[in-house]
């Protein structure tokens, strides 16, 4: 088997992944074993909170539409079964955002989803 020399190959890799680690506290960003250790765990953290920021911004969301609605008089849950039996698709986000933006509009939505809430029970 030829023999290899990685001269330039691994300077490369190195030099690219101390570059990850810039600005990583103490030998984190300066020694190449701390440094790999620091950036495998910092892209496995990134990996993770790239799925949890899905799940944060969906509870804000219900967070402020639960705010909103009950300050309409509903809970959340009725809020959204409502809007559901009334056919209006409104995601939460835009929900939120309505809420948020425009009360009166959120305020018109929560009175429909009011109206069809009480001809189901009745």
């Amino acid at each position: 088997m030829p023999r290899v020399k990685r001269g330039t190959v691994r300077r490369a890799k190195r030099k690219k992944l101390l570059g990850l680690a810039k600005g990583y506290y103490a030998n984190k960003s300066k020694l190449y074993r701390a440094a790999k250790e620091s950036v495998d765990t910092a892209l496995k953290y990134a990996f993770v909170g790239r799925r949890r920021k899905k799940r944060d911004f969906r509870r804000l969301w219900v967070i402020r539409i639960n705010a909103a609605a009950r300050e309409n008089g509903l809970t959340y849950g009725r809020l959204i079964s409502g809007l559901k039996n009334a056919g209006v698709t409104l995601d939460r986000k835009s929900l939120s955002e309505l809420a948020i933006a425009s009360p009166a509009a959120f305020a018109k939505l929560a009175a429909q989803a009011k109206g069809v809430a009480k001809s189901a029970r009745a």
